[in-house]
């Protein structure tokens, strides 16, 4: 393919991406296909001779798009977001023509400085403590990571390095204090609550340190609090366990409960090991969908956002509800030490006299991988397309959805009950009847009725055994009446249960 065929090919493909998605409410929300579908299709070896791009072209209608479920559909109100927009496409495009792995300074000044400058365009849009800027008293700053599970990983691993090296004596060497370090790792324990997303756990787990589940209930939102937090920690400690990692939650997966920051501050200033002290509990925030309406003022308010300047790191996806397609997960730290401190490995072929000098940053410090993508351009683009005042009228837009389909679930109270919300576009609800049992089995039904509709997805979960459906409205392309035609739908489906039960 030379310059004239790409021009064709590419003028080609934007109109197809145009196209689909402004007829995009046309297709059935979930792919219907089976697994394995795609190898029935497919030769089972690559060709021989390069084929026209019309040829391949034609492919993506007949044989990808029967497999793809549409999260960008206005019906998709299913897990949470995941976001595009046409100025994040475009940052995609630019990205792939000035490829690079781009680890270093030197391999592409521009990348980095751009992330640098970005990052803290978004701390401060979000109201994030000065902390967490890379201009900050503390030598903070962002980085750009693959998604939330990759950065609740990098920060475990800096805290469980900043905490060894903390309560370690130093003067202990070799054997002596590779022991000492084996035996401490092996009392050293990350926690999370029974409501925090699986990545915590799973960190541990690749890191080869206990886990403990912290329970919340219901009483306090499925939040966590001050006295729960203050118990756990009481707990590990007559179990001759170490704690050295807690993950706080703006937004959980099933609720988009908020933890509560002050109570989180509150309980570890009455730990044994007080904040700013050695042996001090790193504190991670998971605000990976809700953290994005933290770019409207009220909401850094409410959730008390300022209270974060004690913790350790902070990320948020823009490529969830922030209108960035995947992968844009910004991971911020209050010191950038610590990340160096954990993650640098030198080989000669990384030098260049930027880097030894200590001139600049180099992310590839700052992560697990090496190489890494210009991802930071289609941040730019968005936040300069978008503006502050655009990305808070498309949060409060679909708020505002979702707080109008609570009111309407909670006016059918005939059929229905709100469990949560709604909160940050999502709200949580089953069906009523007569036992636990029936409003199980009765929510269940609902759930497959409006899927199997094909018009709508939605997802469930599980609170404290009770089956309920989460229903989001954080779609870019989702309206009003995209929320009320899948409400309709929604009672439709109930009453026909409760006729024919």
């Amino acid at each position: 393919m030379d310059s004239k065929d790409f021009r064709e090919a590419a003028l080609s493909s934007i109109d197809e991406i145009i196209n689909y998605y402004d007829n995009i409410s046309t297709r059935d929300v979930v792919s219907k296909v089976e697994p394995g579908y795609l190898r029935k299709l497919l030769p089972t070896e690559a060709p021989t001779t390069g084929e026209s791009w019309p040829e391949i072209q034609k492919d993506i209608e007949s044989k990808i798009l029967p497999g793809i479920t549409h999260w960008q559909h206005p019906n998709f109100h299913a897990f949470f977001p995941c976001a595009s927009s046409y100025p994040s496409i475009l940052g995609e495009l630019y990205s792939a023509a000035l490829s690079g792995a781009c680890f270093n300074w030197i391999c592409s000044p521009a990348v980095t400085e751009l992330e640098t400058i970005v990052l803290d365009w978004l701390a401060k849009l979000l109201g994030l403590p000065e902390c967490y800027l890379s201009t900050g008293p503390t030598r903070g700053g962002g980085v750009i990571q693959g998604s939330a599970s990759e950065a609740v990983l990098t920060a475990m691993v800096a805290a469980r390095d900043k905490y060894l090296l903390e309560t370690i004596p130093a003067d202990l060497e070799g054997e002596a204090r590779e022991d000492a370090i084996a035996h401490k790792r092996s009392k050293m324990v990350a926690l999370a609550t029974n409501m925090t997303h699986s990545s915590t756990k799973k960190a541990a787990i690749i890191l080869g340190v206990r886990f403990k589940t912290i329970p919340v209930s219901e009483e306090a939102n499925y939040a966590l609090t001050a006295p729960v937090l203050a118990a756990a920690l009481e707990e590990c400690l007559a179990k001759g366990l170490e704690p050295f990692f807690l993950t706080a939650t703006l937004g959980t997966t099933d609720t988009c409960a908020v933890d509560d920051f002050a109570g989180i501050n509150t309980a570890l200033t009455n730990y044994k090991h007080p904040p700013n002290s050695p042996g001090e509990i790193w504190v991670h925030v998971d605000a990976a969908y809700a953290g994005a309406a933290l770019v409207c003022p009220e909401i850094q308010s409410s959730t008390a956002i300022s209270l974060t300047s004690t913790f350790h790191s902070f990320d948020m996806n823009m490529h969830k509800w922030l209108l960035t397609n995947f992968d844009a997960s910004c991971l911020f730290v209050r010191n950038r030490n610590w990340f160096i401190q954990a993650l640098s490995i030198n080989q000669a072929v990384y030098g260049n006299a930027a880097s030894d000098g200590g001139l600049v940053t180099d992310y590839r410090e700052w992560q697990i991988p090496l190489g890494r993508r210009f991802r930071s351009l289609k941040i730019w683009f968005v936040l300069r397309s978008y503006g502050a005042e655009g990305l808070r009228a498309y949060i409060r837009r679909t708020i505002g959805m979702g707080e109008d389909f609570a009111g309407w679930v909670g006016g059918r109270e005939d059929l229905f009950e709100v469990l949560t919300g709604p909160s940050f576009a999502l709200t949580v609800f089953r069906m009523v009847g007569e036992t636990e049992e029936v409003r199980n089995e009765r929510t269940k039904r609902l759930c497959e009725g409006i899927n199997g509709s094909g018009r709508v997805w939605v997802t469930s979960t599980v609170l404290d055994g009770r089956f309920a459906i989460r229903f989001m409205t954080g779609v870019r392309t989702t309206e009003g009446k995209h929320v009320e035609g899948a409400f309709k739908l929604i009672v439709e489906v109930a009453e026909g249960i409760v006729k024919g039960t």
